[in-house]
């Protein structure tokens, strides 16, 4: 692990983002209307990736356990698309962006276990950090936020 000692605390933010593509509409349309075998699809990925960001020290070594402050996990769905955007926050001396996407990227993996007795075309197509704000730099993806 990093030595991180001698850094301040200071608001740590990162928001992340998965995408989650379907292979038709009928997906989407059980999904909005709850008829999803497994259950409410979005109320179970969201307790899974809150999961996920609380267990990153866990699965990676060279994380730090850090206070958790705020997680925000929300959904949009564009045609085929769900769009799974994660925002984490603490206040401590390093950051949350490696949280934000392991939680984005257990929040995709939840809905592809999910959907997956219905739909076998599901494709995770892409984790990445749109934006982390705190500590000596910030971080704007262009394509981003």
């Amino acid at each position: 692990m990093v030595d991180i000692t001698q850094k301040k605390i200071t608001l740590r933010t990162a928001i992340a983002e998965a995408l989650v593509v379907v292979s038709k509409q009928e997906t989407i349309r059980a999904i909005e209307e709850g008829r999803v075998p497994k259950g409410d699809v979005f109320e179970m990925s969201r307790a899974a990736g809150l999961l996920g960001v609380k267990k990153t020290p866990d699965l990676l070594p060279d994380c730090h356990p850090i206070p958790i402050e705020y997680t925000a996990i929300s959904y949009e769905i564009e045609g085929l698309q769900i769009r799974i955007r994660i925002t984490v926050k603490t206040n401590y001396k390093t950051g949350v962006e490696v949280e934000a996407m392991h939680g984005a990227s257990v929040v995709a993996l939840n809905l592809y276990d999910m959907l997956k007795p219905i739909d076998k075309g599901i494709e995770i197509r892409s984790i990445r950090l749109l934006e982390k704000r705190g500590g000596k730099s910030d971080q704007v993806n262009k394509t981003g936020a």
